[in-house]
């Protein structure tokens, strides 16, 4: 079994924790909300054994990584300086990067910005989207109105942490189970998280407490809930309340194009792929390799479907 090891390395003015395995050309990967580099567990020894130098890294105000306290600092142009800073630190010119959920924006932003330092791209769950005419929370307020919407709920600093923090390990089962390919069965499970429910609500109102999916071990669920308990949520949420920030500092995403080689990963039961259709991003992707949709699969792109990520990825890597 090829090893992990971990270390904490200094990167745009902050320490970031990175897990490392293999050795050869660079991938960096970055992860999604609520999640840790350990969501990237059985990505790190399969591109090692594939030959290549993998690296996951707890974002700020993950895990092992710096935490700041300031809304901004949070924001896109943070993230994906964060991104070449670790680069510079692992002193490798290029990598390719490969980003979940909110590491999806973070790797195809970062093509965009740096598209020097960043030979190619891969985004699970979240398609490449240009910058919107509106603010993003103006835009939400109109779309979903009187109902609620879990981006517009996490907005108000504190509100969310509250109840996220009141038992860290329930309320990670419930994210999880939420949001992946078993929800999508159950009646009163997928979506109910996120919208459809009148606007006061909480986040986990009406979210079912089910078993673990079988791609998730109790100790996997006990990792996340330790590492949240000694962090809390502000900094992970904060990411939410930086959509805004964003559109105001980085009006060139209007008119982004990604010009690297890109893939595409995604589950058929991912609720991103409903509000976002992967379709979409194609004239703005003109590299855009090969984009699959993994039947019976949620959210969780690369914790729900291993085997089949890892392939994908590693196929993509060889032909670059």
């Amino acid at each position: 079994m090829t090893e992990i090891t971990h270390r904490t390395v200094k990167a745009n003015g902050i320490s970031l924790h990175i897990a490392e395995a293999g050795s050869g050309p660079l991938v960096l990967m970055v992860h999604g909300f609520p999640e840790l580099w350990y969501s990237y567990r059985h990505q790190l020894p399969a591109l090692a054994e594939a030959g290549y130098h993998a690296a996951a890294l707890d974002v700020r105000g993950y895990g092992q990584s710096d935490t700041p306290y300031e809304i901004e600092a949070y924001s896109m142009k943070q993230m994906t300086s964060d991104a070449v800073g670790i680069l510079d630190a692992l002193r490798e010119e290029t990598a390719v990067i490969i980003g979940h959920d909110w590491g999806g924006p973070i790797a195809w932003n970062s093509a965009v910005l740096y598209p020097d330092r960043f030979r190619a791209v891969v985004g699970l769950s979240v398609p490449f989207i240009r910058r919107s005419a509106l603010p993003p929370t103006q835009m939400f307020k109109q779309i979903f109105r009187d109902n609620f919407f879990y981006m517009l709920y996490f907005q108000e600093p504190g509100i969310a942490e509250a109840e996220f923090e009141s038992n860290v390990r329930q309320s990670m089962k419930l994210m999880l189970y939420a949001a992946s390919g078993e929800a999508r069965d159950d009646p009163s499970g997928f979506g109910s998280a996120f919208a459809n429910k009148p606007k006061d609500s909480k986040l986990f109102d009406g979210v079912p407490d089910r078993d673990l999916p079988p791609w998730l071990t109790n100790e996997d669920l006990d990792y996340y809930a330790e590492n949240f308990q000694r962090t809390g949520f502000r900094g992970p949420l904060n990411r939410y309340r930086c959509m805004d920030l964003d559109w105001q500092q980085l009006p060139e995403l209007a008119e982004a194009t990604v010009s690297q080689p890109a893939l595409f990963i995604a589950g058929d039961r991912d609720g991103v792929i409903a509000m976002s259709n992967p379709e979409a991003m194609k004239p703005f992707v003109p590299n855009l390799r090969k984009s699959v949709i993994l039947p019976g699969c949620g959210h969780w792109t690369q914790q729900e479907r291993p085997a089949e990520v890892n392939a994908e990825i590693i196929t993509f890597l060889r032909s670059l």
